[in-house]
């Protein structure tokens, strides 16, 4: 079993090359639920169909988001009728919104859904959201607080960030699995995708007992950085990690995780931030472009979890050692 934690994009390549590499069933892949809204009426996850949509092989690989295959009468429509247009629903995604909002209202959790709708598209993983309770990311920004759609995609990034907060977080539960799955001798290894720590990875980490579940769990955890040379890959991390203070480089997100890991994944081009790093280090190609490019991180990745399994890092780690 591998355990991987995903925010959207850069998360869904990564899993997609786990689940290329090594058998389908044998992977778990838990998905940040913060950037979960509702619009125009309906219940939307948008990591969680993000990854589902990559997993199935659906995804638009241009956008990076949203389905391959996808038509946009209702969004041309809706503008046409003076209706909000800002967060784009494609008429395929329509019926997937559709669908969720109608069985989350008769009672269904948002793992019985999503495992539901993930079997039906064909995805082989087992995906579930961090949590089935509301969390929900807000940001603080120089237009005061924000919830995360509005400054994601309605206000594309432009704010200034200063502060973030996982409303409901507290309250929350982590979903049985995963915490199960942390506690299984089997567990080979727990992998923190290459997504945007603050956003993507925090509010999964946010949930009371999560942290402690994966300092606890007997498998190396491995985070691959989402930082290249300075700059994200995508979306606002490098952005964000100025705004807040913080240099936006690979070491930086490293010290975010550092209570986690036994190993990180970085970039040759980050390789001057080797020494900064408390873990053990693997450099490689990062930038994953093509489906053999997600395949080959994803190897590098599990054979660098299977190093640190025989040099048994996390008993060390658990004694204070490196």
């Amino acid at each position: 079993m591998i355990i991987a934690l995903s925010g959207g994009v850069g998360g869904a390549k990564l899993a997609l090359g786990l689940s290329r590499v090594m058998p389908a069933a044998e992977l778990l892949v838990v998905v940040n639920t913060g950037d979960d809204f509702e619009h125009l009426g309906l219940s939307i996850s948008p990591d969680i169909d993000t990854v589902a949509y990559t997993l199935a092989g659906l995804a638009n690989r241009e956008l990076g988001w949203g389905r391959h295959d996808e038509t946009w009468s209702f969004m041309a429509t809706m503008e046409a009728l003076g209706g909000q247009t800002w967060f784009r629903l494609g008429d395929r995604d329509m019926a997937l919104h559709i669908e969720r909002t109608r069985r989350l209202k008769a009672g269904e959790t948002l793992s019985a859904v999503t495992a539901d709708l993930c079997r039906r598209m064909g995805v082989g993983p087992a995906v579930v959201p961090m949590t089935d309770d509301p969390v929900r990311t807000r940001l603080l920004t120089d237009l005061g607080w924000l919830d995360f759609q509005e400054y994601f995609v309605h206000r594309r990034c432009e704010p200034v960030v200063s502060q973030l907060r996982f409303q409901g977080a507290g309250a929350a539960r982590p979903h049985p699995a995963f915490i199960a799955a942390l506690a299984d001798p089997a567990l080979q290894a727990v992998v923190i995708c290459p997504s945007n720590p603050f956003i993507s990875v925090e509010p999964i980490l946010a949930i009371p007992g999560v942290r402690d579940a994966l300092i606890g769990c007997n498998a190396p955890i491995i985070a691959v950085s989402p930082i290249i040379a300075g700059r994200a890959v995508k979306g606002p991390t490098a952005k964000m990690m100025t705004e807040l203070g913080l240099d936006p480089s690979a070491g930086t997100v490293a010290q975010r995780y550092a209570d986690l890991l036994d190993g990180y994944v970085i970039d040759h081009a980050d390789m001057a931030e080797v020494v900064s790093i408390d873990a053990r280090v693997t450099l490689a190609r990062t930038l994953m472009t093509t489906i053999e490019d997600r395949e080959a991180l994803a190897r590098i990745v599990l054979d660098a979890a299977k190093v640190l399994r025989r040099r048994e890092l996390r008993g060390l780690r658990h004694s204070g050692q490196r």
